[in-house]
């Protein structure tokens, strides 16, 4: 079973069911029965036209789940626009349906949850997570979205700051989770860049690239995550790290600057150091100010933390970090970090395992439990 050939898929059957009149919810509720239809009978029995074969069953669960008095009057003229078997036309939907959920009517954080959901494949745990809430509250959220905009029509636009959020946290699940969707936020973004003359999407396309051309060097070969400092930039893709400071140079210029602009600054100063050693961690720290600014972030303070351990020395990063909330994700890590490079063994090594604990993700874990060992190890010799 092909999941990256389905997940690439759903997007446009979802279009073109609503469309053809399902409203959002429903379509959204009838394309996943499809999804696991398909699971089911594919392996034994691949479909020649996997798209047309996933909108007809899509279509005709729609219609089995369409049971009110209403809609039974009104069944004979779906079915007479049931899609007939063979090729289905090719129409890319997706950055239409974010636009869709991303409605004015939703929440910010409702939107950006439904989206991921809906369109760009996550699960309701992998969305809990992103946000820092338990995976039951995320389900209500998302449930709540479904039911608001069930009744929008497809061709009503939503908010572009919206959109972008939600392609931002796309990414990031893409280019470090189990899902890989890293490609597919680029190319929407791309889209998006091309369709829409504003600052903050070129800005997002221009930190997505420049985070993408590190992703060779990110793991081992054996899966283990290796961190920025210890990367073989040899590998770090050039080409892409060239586009990505173009396309954020041209939007630094135009003088409004945004958060995503701020980040692409950051990665830009980063692929730009030929070594570790020769990054410039003061003008990056200034790019953290300018971010905290912009959003007040406890995360981007966290990471400015880090950045003021490298130019001012561990201990000032320690007070940066002093000031923050230490139930943060990875306050944990950083703190241990620091400590290690103050020279506090002990400190960093029992730091890292407590970091082990609560990581998000298995590669992560397995990272830091290795770094404490690491330490450990030092220690006893």
């Amino acid at each position: 079973m092909n999941e990256v050939l389905l997940r690439s898929l759903t997007p446009s059957v979802l279009g073109i069911l609503v469309r053809r009149g399902a409203d959002f919810a429903a379509a959204e509720d009838a394309v996943q029965d499809a999804l696991v239809e398909a699971i089911r009978v594919w392996p034994a029995d691949p479909p020649r036209d996997p798209k047309g074969w996933l909108v007809t069953v899509a279509w005709r669960r729609f219609l089995d789940a369409t049971r009110s008095e209403a809609a039974r009057r009104r069944r004979e003229d779906l079915v007479d626009e049931e899609p007939t078997p063979g090729p289905a036309p090719a129409v890319d939907d997706t950055l239409q349906l974010y636009f869709l959920c991303a409605q004015p009517s939703l929440t910010p954080s409702s939107a950006v949850a439904l989206t991921l959901r809906a369109v760009g494949g996550l699960t309701t745990r992998q969305i809990a997570q992103a946000y820092l809430v338990p995976e039951a509250t995320m389900a209500q959220r998302i449930s709540r979205a479904k039911r608001t905009v069930s009744g929008v029509r497809f061709d009503q636009p939503g908010d572009v700051a919206t959109v972008l959020r939600v392609l931002y946290l796309v990414f990031n699940e893409g280019y470090s989770g189990d899902v890989d969707l890293a490609a597919e936020a680029i190319r929407l973004t791309r889209q998006l860049a091309a369709a829409i003359d504003h600052p903050e999407v070129a800005g997002l396309l221009a930190l997505m690239v420049l985070h993408h051309a590190r992703r060779a060097a990110r793991t081992a070969p054996d899966g283990s995550l290796v961190p920025l400092a210890e990367q073989d930039r040899g590998r770090w893709d050039t080409e892409s790290i060239a586009e990505g400071v173009e396309i954020l140079q041209a939007a630094l210029a135009r003088d409004r600057l945004g958060e995503f602009q701020a980040q692409a600054a950051i990665a830009a100063l980063h692929a730009d150091a030929p070594t570790a050693e020769e990054t410039d961690w003061v003008q990056i720290v200034e790019w953290y100010d300018e971010l905290t600014h912009l959003t007040d972030s406890p995360v981007v303070r966290l990471n400015r933390a880090v950045a003021v351990g490298q130019a001012d020395g561990p201990r000032a990063g320690l007070a940066a970090l002093a000031e923050l909330d230490d139930s943060l994700p990875r306050y944990a890590a950083v703190t241990a970090y620091l400590h290690e490079r103050d020279g506090n063994l002990a400190t960093a090594a029992r730091l890292y395992a407590e970091a082990a604990e609560k990581a998000p993700n298995l590669a992560e874990r397995d990272h830091l439990t290795r770094q404490a060992a690491r330490l450990n190890a030092r220690r006893c010799r």
